[in-house]
């Protein structure tokens, strides 16, 4: 190995032994940013699902372990490691990652700016790492008993989720576009718990219930919600119902009646299905 890589290596692990004493459980990636040790079974598609109990390394985020020793182990099993990832979901901290992206041409920031804005939530102060694509991570910590599913760009365009059984590319890990930087002023933060608003837009939605008359007292709620707008609310208090219709499964009968209650607020019927279809957006359907 050359010199420059073996240095790239022992800094990498160096920066993952620093993580794991903050009580972050690591993994070593590879300059592509993956899990640095292949899977044992990758020869046998026979062999049954394997989360590590095999004893063998190359189990992705399964591998991950706050222990120094492990973790040295880890790294000697894959000295080509230029950087370590940081699995999402663990004791203590129960990490979620907010991946802010701009590689895809839209602006992440604003997206989420307006989702705080519409569901009535901020971002506290917390851990942000810069990516080398100029995108940023948010670390933030979830409840231990709720399980946040990865995600991409569910949330809204740009924005990915990293939740159980996803990890994030730690600050000081080299890839092929660059290196990931701690945000200055934030190296010291711990993540921050994650606002309660916010965490429930990053679950799976509840599903439409069974009962025809619950889901009717739910719609009919929402068109109310609409109607006491004022004026200043309007647009955002039809938003916020054409989401929650959109993710309960009771846009397609609720629409109309939307619709209807908005206008008596003073929207047109063109204003209206506009500020809908930008919940149709948000929420992942189309109109």
């Amino acid at each position: 190995m050359a010199t420059t890589d073996r240095q790239t290596s022992t800094l990498a692990l160096a920066h993952a032994l620093s993580a794991a004493e903050r009580g972050l459980a690591v993994i070593p990636l590879s300059r592509a940013k993956l899990p640095a040790l292949r899977s044992p079974h990758r020869d046998d598609p026979t062999a049954p699902p394997c989360h590590g109990e095999c004893g063998r390394f190359g189990h992705g985020v399964y591998d991950a372990s706050t222990d120094p020793r492990r973790i040295r182990e880890l790294f000697a099993a894959a000295p080509w490691a230029t950087g370590y990832g940081i699995a999402c979901g663990l004791p203590p901290h129960h990490l979620i990652g907010v991946d802010l992206d701009t590689k895809s041409g839209t602006d992440s920031s604003t997206a989420l700016r307006e989702l705080a804005l519409r569901h009535l939530f901020t971002i506290p102060p917390t851990v942000v790492v810069l990516t080398p694509s100029g995108g940023r991570h948010l670390w933030l910590t979830g409840p231990p008993d709720v399980a946040v599913p990865n995600s991409a760009g569910r949330l809204a365009p740009g924005i990915d989720i990293r939740g159980a059984g996803g990890y994030l590319v730690g600050p000081g890990s080299r890839t092929d576009h660059g290196t990931y930087a701690t945000a200055p002023g934030t190296a010291h933060l711990a993540p921050a718990r994650c606002p309660t608003a916010l965490l429930r837009l990053l679950l799976p939605p509840p599903r439409p219930r069974a009962s025809g008359r619950t889901t009717g007292a739910h719609g009919q709620g929402l068109v109310h919600f609409v109607q006491a707008a004022h004026e200043g609310q309007r647009n955002t208090r039809l938003f916020w119902a054409a989401c929650r219709a959109y993710e309960n499964g009771l846009a397609p009968a609720l629409l109309p009646a939307l619709i209807e209650a908005a206008r008596t607020t003073g929207l047109t019927e063109r204003e209206a299905r506009a500020t809908i279809a930008s919940a149709a957006r948000l929420t992942g359907h189309h109109t």
